[in-house]
């Protein structure tokens, strides 16, 4: 398997585990993968109303310092609100819908068999 194969499952298998983990917490999933030329977003959601872009970040370690989340850089932020703008004229919201962009990061932790969860709600 090469290294970009391994990279995908990584990423896909955390996706899983921050779906799993959101609708654990009351959140309805209403998309996957919502693509634009300038980037993706990974699971969009919806909760008391808000529709909510998740952008999941895993990594196969959970190091002091190279945690997953510190890779959302202002950049990626930025990228992640104009697709959520997108996203939200593409399926017709009003202007006033509310909605927020939140991070999963998800760090599996091999030697226990775990996956540490951290979500990170409202980022600017």
């Amino acid at each position: 398997m090469t290294s970009n194969n391994r990279t995908s499952e990584l990423g896909f298998f955390a996706e899983h585990y921050a779906a799993e983990y959101l609708k654990s917490k009351g959140y309805k999933i209403i998309g996957h993968n919502y693509r634009k030329p300038w980037g993706e977003i990974d699971i969009i959601v919806e909760k008391e109303g808000i529709v909510i872009f998740v952008e999941v970040k895993a990594s196969k370690k959970d190091i002091a310092g190279f945690e997953p989340e510190l890779r959302v850089n202002a950049d990626k932020r930025h990228r992640m609100a104009r697709i959520a703008r997108t996203y939200l004229s593409d399926n017709h919201y009003s202007e006033d819908q509310p909605w927020q962009m939140d991070i999963v990061a998800v760090a599996f932790v091999k030697e226990r068999g775990v996956a540490k969860i951290r979500h990170y709600k409202n980022i600017e």
